[in-house]
């Protein structure tokens, strides 16, 4: 993805990075410790944060810290609700916990549970993040719950191998031609299936309506089933029931491989070649070549989603109140989340950074991702992403837009007719967010 020079260039910034936060460490230290006390900070996090190389230098810059990573590759449900049982019980959640953007809202309300990082010197690192970004880990009385790790800028990643077969183009200018539109996607999709039966062009109807909505909501009044006052607006806000109608519409037309998101069985539809397309933030990209293993490189490619831009996922890193470490697990949080970290964690999975200093990093800016047949990732994901709308997520989100999912995916199965789903989806996400 990078030269040797800039390699080089970002090793002597992470390590610069790294020994201002060590110093700042060790002359922080309490009466009684000192930097020989041997500690272990348990990291919680959920898919893959890019992390491993940044533990390493970090461990070797505070030769008296362990850090152990735990719950990779995991589910962001099983993740939240793993989070909120320990919370609860006051024991058992990590020295630091990854929160998604659509989970964070949630605990504003309840920061009595997290250490405010503004008492470790997260007040002075405002400029390191998009304005936005730092504000949605920020409480109304200013108390700083999570620093910011990544943005979910949007794009349509594509196999080119089954492009090639449906005689379909497989450059990405040329690709992204095909569909400026929704409908022209649907049409180009259509084209797919005529040539090609035994894969579908999408790979799940939730992945493909959730990227549609942020992009409407962004587009529009931004926010989805909940409006800043708190309100639900899952009926009333157009940006929900116009996404279900196009992802219903994308469903009419065959398109949908039927697989269920986050599953066994979706992830070997990677391995399987069971879908053409996929909605891709730039965090996705990471996990496609996972999946894919060595097998996929080259066979993906990476256009222009449908319908402009959007932002989609993103994520921030708090500490429980309940840590031992809270000073230590403070300092872990800002290295991480720095701009230096921000870089690394693109370079390793693609993580997009939420730093307008990495985002205007060369090793960033020129990034080329050789798996996705040597695509541009630092043009088409970081390029514009300063220009990112924020989408306003209630605190009952998750459990609202898990109702409409589901909902989704029973006409999916065809188990309900669209009309019947939507009556559910409404009902149910009302209950939801209850």
């Amino acid at each position: 993805m990078s030269t040797n020079l800039r390699r080089r260039s970002f090793a002597a910034i992470a390590l610069a990075a790294a020994v201002t936060l060590g110093a700042a460490a060790c002359s922080s230290e309490e009466p009684g410790t000192g930097p020989t006390e041997q500690i272990t900070l348990n990291v919680d996090v959920f898919g893959n944060f890019g992390y491993e190389e940044l533990y390493k230098q970090y461990m070797a810059e505070h030769p008296n810290v362990k850090i152990v990573e735990r719950g990779t590759g995991s589910q962001l449900d099983a993740h939240n609700q793993q989070l909120t049982q320990r919370l609860a019980a006051g024991a058992g959640a990590g020295d630091v916990v990854a929160l998604e953007e659509g989970v964070i809202i949630s605990y504003l309300d309840k920061a009595n549970l997290f250490t405010d990082l503004g008492e470790f010197g997260a007040k002075d690192l405002a400029g390191n993040f998009i304005p936005w970004k730092f504000q949605q880990g920020t409480t109304a009385d200013g108390k700083i719950l999570g620093l910011g790790t990544d943005v979910g800028s949007m794009a349509m990643c594509y196999r080119t191998d089954l492009f090639k077969k449906a005689g379909l183009p497989t450059e990405r200018d040329k690709v992204s031609a095909l569909w400026p539109t929704w409908d022209d996607y649907i049409k180009t999709g259509q084209t797919f299936k005529s040539k090609v039966k035994d894969a579908g062009f999408i790979d799940a109807v939730t992945n493909t309506y959730n990227t549609i909505l942020m992009q409407k909501a962004g587009q529009g009044a931004g926010y989805t089933y909940f409006d800043k006052s708190g309100a639900i607006t899952i009926d009333t806000n157009p940006a929900v029931k116009d996404s279900y109608d196009l992802a219903v519409k994308i469903l009419d037309a065959g398109l949908s491989a039927k697989l269920q998101a986050w599953t066994q069985e979706w992830n070997n539809g990677f391995k399987q070649a069971q879908f053409a397309t996929i909605a891709c933030p730039a965090w996705m990209t990471g996990y496609i070549t996972e999946q894919n293993g060595a097998d996929g490189k080259g066979k993906w490619d990476i256009a222009a989603a449908p319908g402009g831009g959007g932002n989609w996922g993103g994520s921030f890193l708090a500490v429980p109140k309940q840590s031992k470490h809270a000073k230590e697990a403070a300092e872990l949080v800002k290295f991480l989340t720095n701009p230096a970290g921000q870089t690394a964690a693109f370079k390793s999975k693609g993580n997009l950074p939420s730093s307008p200093q990495a985002l205007a990093d060369a090793a960033v800016k020129a990034a080329v991702n050789e798996y996705f047949s040597s695509a541009p990732t630092g043009d088409i994901f970081a390029k514009g992403a300063l220009d990112l709308k924020p989408v306003y997520l209630g605190a009952k989100n998750a459990p609202v837009r898990t109702a409409v999912e589901n909902a989704l995916r029973t006409v999916e199965q065809g188990t309900k007719s669209s009309a019947d789903a939507w009556t559910a989806a409404v009902t149910d996400g009302k209950k939801a967010a209850q």
